[in-house]
């Protein structure tokens, strides 16, 4: 009866390798954020071949000012996925489009120290994107509406006319648009 006891035990041991060794990854473009999981054997293959250019439209944001936009993360899985099944870094271009709710995540740190009385959770990693080479744009109209002034945006951060003006714009750019 014992036995029966230290089965699950025995089981735990000998499977417990084999399930650690699946693990979400960073890296290795992003090497902080955007963890993912590595897919062995698809059977709709990545084409490595390919330029990869994709527009994120990044409108929501948590109400916690204290956690990281997972919609702006979302970029940073993009870009780590492909590059960790074999597409080329240059091969890789994304964009986003900041308005809406999500105006706050692209301030600096003394800006959002200033209205929320802490750093601005996505700082780094929209620093790491756009040392990745992404872009972020911000809507104009958000900055207006909402009172996110130019001077208050990370640097690197480029104001536009609008968000729909520079969806459009890139999407003429071969760009597409991925939203959720």
């Amino acid at each position: 009866m014992k036995k029966i006891y230290y089965l699950p035990l025995l089981y735990a041991f000998l499977f417990a390798p084999a399930l650690k060794a699946q693990e979400k990854k960073t890296g290795p473009v992003i090497e902080e954020y955007g963890k993912v999981w590595a897919i062995e054997n698809p059977d709709f293959k990545v084409d490595i071949s390919k330029e990869y250019k994709a527009v994120f439209d990044i409108m929501n944001s948590p109400k916690s000012h204290g956690l990281v936009n997972t919609s702006i993360e979302t970029a940073a899985r993009f870009l780590n996925m492909h590059a960790q099944s074999g597409v080329p870094v240059g091969q890789l271009k994304v964009a986003l489009v900041v308005h809406n709710a999500a105006s706050k995540d692209v301030i600096t740190n003394e800006a959002y120290k200033k209205r929320y009385g802490t750093n601005n959770p996505n700082q780094k990693l929209i620093k790491a994107l756009l040392d990745a080479g992404g872009q972020v744009i911000f809507c104009g109209q958000s900055s207006l509406s909402r009172d996110f002034p130019r001077e208050d945006l990370i640097e690197g951060v480029q104001l536009s006319l609008s968000a729909m003006t520079a969806i459009i714009q890139l999407q003429d750019e071969n760009y597409r648009l991925i939203k959720f």
